[in-house]
């Protein structure tokens, strides 16, 4: 073989290796793109649709209240990580179906430095947080805490009169609403200054309920 084939040869060689090394890395890379995409998908459709326990987002009160009667319990937990103290202010609270309600959460960071954190939630049984409606929330929320520092967060919501009509929640007398705080990485939030925050005006009276 001569010289030239023989450059040729390797040539083609190179130029072959290198497209199988950026379509490696463009699949690589396309994949990691969807994997982050499916986090708010993934959110996007559970909110919508009430799937796994989801509440719901609205914009505005109900203008529906009938006499039927729900307990909703308050649930808190923290994943490994993040060091804070977080807990809702009330264990539980007795409402109409479609009564407008607020209740607060409340966060402390004991360590020594700035931590950040980001809520996600639940309801249980699953199939009534279709119809567990979230006025105002602090969830997946980038928050961020100094050290020592307190934070009320509250919640407004109600719950849909529709569930009434559920055959299989005509039973049903209690929902559970459950927050679990994750810790973040990186840089503290821009977006979010807690400290000297103003409580949120809804022109909604919290009662305490104690626990």
């Amino acid at each position: 073989m001569s010289d030239s084939a023989r450059s040729a040869n390797v040539e083609r060689k190179a130029s072959s290796n290198l497209l199988v090394a950026g379509a490696c890395t463009a699949t690589f890379l396309g994949m990691i793109g969807m994997a982050y995409a499916a986090v708010p998908l993934y959110q996007l459709f559970c909110q919508v649709t009430g799937y796994g326990g989801t509440t719901q987002r609205v914009e505005q009160y109900s203008d529906t209240v009938i006499d039927r009667q729900v307990t909703v319990r308050f649930d808190a937990n923290v994943a490994s990580g993040l060091p804070w103290e977080f807990k809702p202010e009330q264990r539980s609270v007795t409402m109409k179906m479609g009564e407008t309600v607020q209740v607060s959460y409340r966060a402390v960071n004991p360590f020594n430095r700035p931590t950040r954190g980001r809520a996600s939630f639940n309801v249980s049984p699953a199939m009534a947080g279709a119809y567990f409606n979230k006025v105002e929330c602090f969830c997946f929320t980038d928050t961020e805490l100094k050290p020592g520092e307190a934070l009320e967060m509250p919640v407004v919501f109600f719950v849909d009169p529709a569930i009434d009509k559920v055959p299989e929640l005509r039973n049903m007398t209690t929902i559970t609403l459950s927050y679990t705080f994750f810790g973040i990485d990186g840089e503290p939030a821009e977006s979010v200054s807690v400290r000297g925050s103003a409580p949120v005006d809804t022109g909604i009276t919290s009662s305490n309920f104690g626990g």
